[in-house]
């Protein structure tokens, strides 16, 4: 109703300016208008025969000869149209009152900036108005509600930077990213049309085409949209557009376009919508909308683009879809949508591309997919699909995506699976797929991922595998593979990402070849039978960030490189007899004794030392938590006699006698002097202790013994205990062991020589030092091990307290991340209810009035962390102002330190504007709008390219 009184408003506001013209003198000419705004826009060669008349008399001049113009028979301008020709300037001198004949004004594909004029609901009989693909901002002018004749409205794609399109789906992903469009736009709404759409546009009676994509527009649809009967494209897509769609909207008959994709919308989508018999194209993906998809989608039998992905649908795939061959391209992955695959679905001759990944579809992969041959991807990974890999699949010759994994398939790969000629990513992960690897796989030629994983394959892995040159991840882990590792793995120089062959029942040595691999990054070879030495061409892996070869028979020295030296001691546990200048492993220069006693002390380490640690940690664990009990117990029954505590000194440090190390570090700190302290916590303090060997480790020494310890210092020590003994990852600090001895509780971890980020960052010196590259690798480095926590660890563990004080730095300023001493365990099928723990300032919101842990938890204190790095402090008036998310304008320069210099280069710009973008995502109010950690890394990974 406010806005109807405010057109009014407007409106008379117009006829007045109109006679207060009218009594000046004569309306000026459309010549002089279009003259006076040529003078406002610069020189431009298109504009050249746009001149002044010789006897500056306008009434002679002649504009309907200029170029871009056109007029009627009477001499009135009618046509404007200087579409494409790089137009510079604002409309601000464009006196719209000079045309009233106009018809069709065609400014699109220009560099026009500026407010849309308040006057162009003068233009009363235009038809045709597109301002599209300029630089266009500001809101739409209310006196839009006077183009009662325009039959199109196109302010499509009106943004300054013109940056956004390689945000969309960057390299092609499917990962969504609806919150990073949506907060680049934030940090640049300034650049962008937005505001509301007039609901007074519903008396455009003769509107076809309404195109608003690709800016800042907000609120709900309006409903009078529903009146347009003659409505043909609605494009409304990439924008922050909320509520619901309205049902009348089911009404327009001759609708074959909506888009509305990338917004906030939200509720279930309006049944009606199956009503539309001429839609050809329908996209819904990235927006909050719950309840059924309509069932008719296809009544009509053109639905041609069809996306409803990202969103809370439930319920079946709708059923007009088996029948719809008109199928061009469908995304409905992310989704808790159900039904059978192979009854739901028919064929499709013109399909190119269907992921249905992430619902909880069942049944089995039908043959018929087979005669969907122009497919180029297929994706159902993440559903309940069993059965076999049908042979028809080797029929889909144009396709370069096969995703079929985490399902349950059983069977074998189709032998002839080589016919995929085009394929460029084969994932079967997670299935119940037997029998052998097909040596067919070696003429994937195109191969690029390879993931086989999580399956029951068996026999040896084929030597043609090394003619996929182009791979960059291969996984064949946890299957039972069999035989020697092939030398032609060796060839794969491509090889960048993973190359997994762990878990298996691999034998022979390794092969020196493997060396040639010099661009991976992650090796995995243990869980196997492998014998013999580890190749010194192991060493010349220079990219190599992470090496596992654990848990085989290998002996002999490590290869003879600075780099090995710097891996997990885990990385080379429970092998036959390797040595090096490595904790836990003898040195190469120490004989091993020959007599009797010794060959029995060493055949006790090799058949124990795979034990002994799980032993001893099982131990002090049991002991732990039964004190911990006990003292619930006296607590809860103070009447009762208190019953002694078990005095137990309990050591465990990889493979060495805990109870010497124990004795190097009391002798280390001078049993634990003040002088070596380098940071107090809570409930313990961290010292610095330099070992005989010269290693140097950090002890954080819990404050109270056993009998002295609070129930919360127990829990804290058990956990710290619990979790990092399962974990293992590049950005995460590494234990060492730990001692629980009746006078000292301590645990024993790597040393980190730049100490804390808050520390770093509250110093002027080491802030600085800590340039924007640094900053923007700190980030991902904290984002990749939290996508370690969530995603690769069973179950998935909760940090709970990600914040710059446990986000340590080495020498290199390479990020760690410590103090898992209030971490969770993930539980499935639980509520994991908690109570609010963690540091003020990083705690997601949720946890005051939900007290249930998630890992959108985690997520949110990366949000807080992230800006911090970039912002050189805590957020904390900033996060506080963000009440919400569209009404805030931020500006890079407002969030980078003021210590460093801005950005130099463009990529790293861009670099840190994607961490803003994707910072204030995390923060958003609700936890289901914030993006996982996988989501999170991605994007960091995609921004950075190539680094």
């Amino acid at each position: 109703m406010l806005v109807n009184y405010i057109s009014i408003a407007f409106f008379a506001y117009l006829v007045l300016i109109s006679a207060s013209k009218a009594q000046s003198g004569p309306t000026k000419s459309g010549a002089e208008a279009l003259l006076k705004w040529k003078e406002s826009i610069g020189n431009n060669s298109i504009l050249s025969s746009w001149v002044y008349p010789d006897n500056g008399n306008f009434s002679s001049s002649n504009p309907c000869k200029w170029s871009g113009i056109a007029c009627n028979n009477a001499g009135d301008i009618t046509e404007i149209n200087l579409a494409f020709t790089g137009l510079q300037g604002t409309l601000e001198h464009l006196d719209l009152s000079s045309f009233p004949q106009l018809l069709r004004l065609d400014l699109r594909e220009n560099q026009l900036t500026g407010a849309i004029p308040l006057d162009i609901g003068t233009l009363t009989k235009l038809q045709l108005l597109d301002l599209s693909t300029n630089n266009l901002t500001g809101s739409l002018p209310l006196s839009l509600a006077n183009l009662s004749q325009v039959i199109e409205i196109d302010f499509s794609r009106n943004m300054i930077t013109g940056e956004l399109d390689p945000w969309l789906f960057p390299n092609g992903t499917s990962v969504t990213n609806t919150g990073l469009v949506s907060l680049k736009r934030l940090l640049l709404q300034d650049t962008y049309l937005s505001g509301h759409i007039p609901i007074e546009i519903g008396n455009s009676k003769n509107l076809v085409l309404i195109a608003l994509d690709r800016s800042f527009f907000l609120g709900p649809i309006p409903q009078s949209l529903g009146n347009l009967s003659e409505l043909t494209i609605l494009r409304l897509n990439d924008n922050q557009f909320s509520g619901q769609i309205p049902p009348n909207i089911g009404t327009l008959s001759k609708l074959i376009d909506i888009r509305l994709f990338i917004n906030q919308l939200s509720g279930s989508v309006p049944r009606e919508i199956g009503n539309l018999s001429s839609l050809v194209t329908l996209h819904l993906a990235e927006n909050n909308f719950t309840g059924h998809l309509p069932q008719q989608v296809c009544q009509g039998g053109k639905l041609v683009n069809f996306s409803a992905s990202y969103n809370n649908f439930s319920g079946p795939i709708p059923a007009s879809l088996r029948n719809c061959t008109t199928l061009y391209r469908v995304r409905l992955e992310y989704n808790q949508l159900t039904g059978n695959l192979d009854q739901d679905f028919g064929v499709y001759p013109s399909l190119t591309y269907i992921d249905l990944g992430y619902n909880r579809l069942h049944g089995n992969l039908s043959p018929q997919w087979g005669q969907c041959r122009n497919l180029t991807l297929l994706r159902v990974s993440g559903n309940m699909i069993g059965g076999e890999i049908p042979n028809e699949i080797v029929q889909l010759n144009q396709l370069g995506v096969l995703d079929l994994s985490s399902n349950q398939l059983s069977g074998e790969i189709p032998a002839q699976i080589g016919k995929l000629s085009k394929l460029t990513s084969l994932s079967l992960r997670g299935n119940k797929l037997s029998g052998h690897v097909p040596s067919e796989i070696g003429v994937l030629s195109n191969l690029g991922y390879l993931d086989l994983s999580l399956n029951m394959l068996s026999g040896p892995i084929p030597d043609q595998i090394g003619n996929c040159l182009k791979l960059r991840f291969l996984s064949l882990s946890k299957n039972g593979l069999n035989g020697t590792i092939p030398y032609q793995i060796g060839n794969l120089v491509g090889l960048q990402t993973v190359l997994d062959l762990s878990h298996n029942s691999l034998s022979g040595e390794i092969s020196p070849q493997i060396g040639k691999l010099i661009n991976l990054e992650n090796l995995n070879l243990s869980h196997n039978n492998l014998s013999g030495s580890i190749p010194n061409s192991l060493g010349d892996m220079v990219s190599l960030l992470a090496i596992d070869l654990s848990c085989n028979d290998l002996e002999g020295p490590l290869p003879d490189s600075k780099d090995f030296s710097l891996f997990p001691p885990k990385s080379f546990a429970n092998n036959k007899d390797l040595c090096g200048d490595l904790q836990g492993l003898r040195p190469c220069n120490t004989p091993i004794s020959t007599t009797k006693n010794g060959d029995q002390s060493r055949m006790v380490i090799i058949v124990t030392t795979s034990t002994v640690g799980s032993l001893l940690f099982i131990l002090v664990v049991v002991g732990i938590i039964v004190l911990y009990k006990r003292r619930y117990q006296w607590n809860v029954q103070e009447d009762e006699q208190e019953v002694p505590l078990q005095r137990e000194n309990l050591f465990s440090f990889l493979n060495f006698d805990g109870k010497i190390v124990y004795d190097d570090i009391i002798n280390a700190t001078e049993d634990f002097n003040d002088v070596y302290c380098i940071g107090v916590g809570g409930s313990s303090r961290v010292y610095k202790a330099k070992l005989p060997s010269g290693q140097v480790v950090a002890v954080k020494k819990m404050n109270s013994t056993t009998e002295g310890m609070e129930i919360d210092e127990v829990r804290s020590f058990v956990n710290e205990l619990a979790t990092l003994e399962e974990i293992r990852h590049r950005n995460i600090v590494k234990l060492y062991g730990f001692c629980s001895h009746e006078r000292h509780k301590f645990l024993v971890y790597e040393f980190m020589e730049r100490g804390s980020l808050a520390d770093i960052l509250s110093n002027e010196k080491e802030a600085k030092e800590l340039d924007w590259d640094k900053r923007a690798k700190v980030v991902k480095g904290v984002a990749n091990s939290l996508l370690y926590l969530h995603h690769d660890c069973v179950p998935p563990i909760i940090h709970r307290d990600i914040s710059s004080k446990n986000v340590l730095l080495n020498s290199e300023l390479e990020a760690r991340v410590s103090d898992f001493g209030i971490a969770r365990f993930l539980k499935p099928n639980s509520s994991n209810w908690t109570t609010i723990a963690g540091t003020y300032g990083y705690i997601a919101p949720e946890l005051s009035y939900t007290m249930e842990v998630t890992e959108k938890c985690d997520v949110y204190s990366f949000g807080v962390l992230a800006l911090e790095v970039l912002m050189g402090s805590h957020p904390g008036t900033l996060i506080s102002n963000l009440t919400s998310l569209v009404d805030q304008k931020i500006q890079l320069k407002d969030v980078l330190d003021p210590r460093l210099s801005p950005p130099t280069t463009q990529k790293i710009a861009d670099e840190l504007t994607s961490i803003v973008n994707l910072a204030l995502w995390c923060l958003h109010a609700d936890p289901q709008s914030r993006p996982t950690m996988h989501v999170a890394s991605e994007l960091l990974q995609m921004q950075a390219g190539d680094d």
